[in-house]
């Protein structure tokens, strides 16, 4: 397939403030962000769960917006979501009435791309994440692991110029992921765009990163600016190198903290469900 380089993807965070809830329930999720991240950069994002991590993810992706500060891709605002700035969840979103190959075509038909040019895109963008024979398959033939791939696979064949990850291996097994992370590296070797991942598993991202925020716990701000200079390709022979170890400490203190409470996970598209009052049936 026809692999795509970008220049494009260049994200410019400044003084960035997100406040989710409403009323006396309103609390900032972020604060003060100022981060410039440069086209073809693969970054994560870590942090103790409830930092804000998936909140800055979502308003990266459009769904949430600023109480405060400025958030442009290439120099542009960020006023709503678009194909451009693809999200990748923990669990997959694929319509399981369709086929692999339609799942992944759906957004170019919502963008009238043609049908024959839609489902070469796909095929090609699914020969990528290794799922060539898949592509009649349903979405529960499939492991976790493959259905992941379809959900990478649904975001790439738009080409976007960022590729926004929350946790999206968090729900595999080890060896699962492992083999997941090794798959992403390859397809971001060949596509270079930039890459947001978020995840609170330091291993991860280490491994993955050519960069690494650290966030403090909520009100979530940046508190270290890790650049990773493992050299690339990367093999699971990195985990066990005394630079990965003592970076892996250095993060683990980062990370420590006294306050204790149980804040509850945010989501890319803001609180969890269970912090909204229920809809009263008209």
């Amino acid at each position: 397939m026809s692999v795509f380089q970008h220049l494009e993807g260049r994200i410019d965070i400044r003084q960035l403030s997100i406040s989710l809830g409403k009323g006396s329930t309103a609390f900032e999720a972020v604060q003060g962000l100022d981060c410039q991240i440069e086209p073809g950069q693969f970054v994560c994002i870590l942090g103790p769960s409830g930092c804000g991590k998936s909140t800055l993810l979502g308003a990266l992706a459009g769904h949430l917006q600023p109480r405060a500060g400025t958030l442009e891709v290439d120099g542009a605002p960020i006023s709503g979501p678009s194909p451009e700035r693809g999200m990748v969840f923990q669990q997959h979103t694929l319509f399981p009435w369709r086929t692999v190959r339609d799942n992944v075509a759906f957004g170019l038909k919502m963008r009238g791309v043609g049908k024959a040019e839609r489902l070469q895109a796909a095929d090609e963008i699914l020969a990528l994440v290794g799922l060539e024979g898949f592509a009649e398959r349903w979405p529960n033939q499939l492991s976790g692991g493959m259905q992941q791939r379809v959900e990478i696979a649904r975001v790439l064949v738009n080409r976007p110029r960022l590729l926004l990850m929350d946790e999206p291996f968090g729900a595999l097994d080890a060896l699962t992921r492992l083999n997941m992370q090794e798959l992403l590296l390859g397809i971001w070797t060949r596509i270079r765009t930039t890459v947001v991942f978020v995840t609170h598993d330091i291993d991860e991202a280490l491994f993955l990163a050519d960069r690494l925020l650290v966030m403090s716990a909520r009100p979530g701000r940046i508190i270290e600016d890790l650049r990773l200079d493992f050299p690339r390709p990367r093999t699971t022979e990195l985990v066990t190198r005394a630079e990965f170890s003592r970076l892996k400490r250095h993060c683990l203190e980062l990370l420590r903290h006294p306050d204790d409470r149980q804040l509850p996970r945010l989501t890319p598209l803001g609180l969890p469900p269970e912090n909204y009052l229920p809809r009263i049936a008209l």
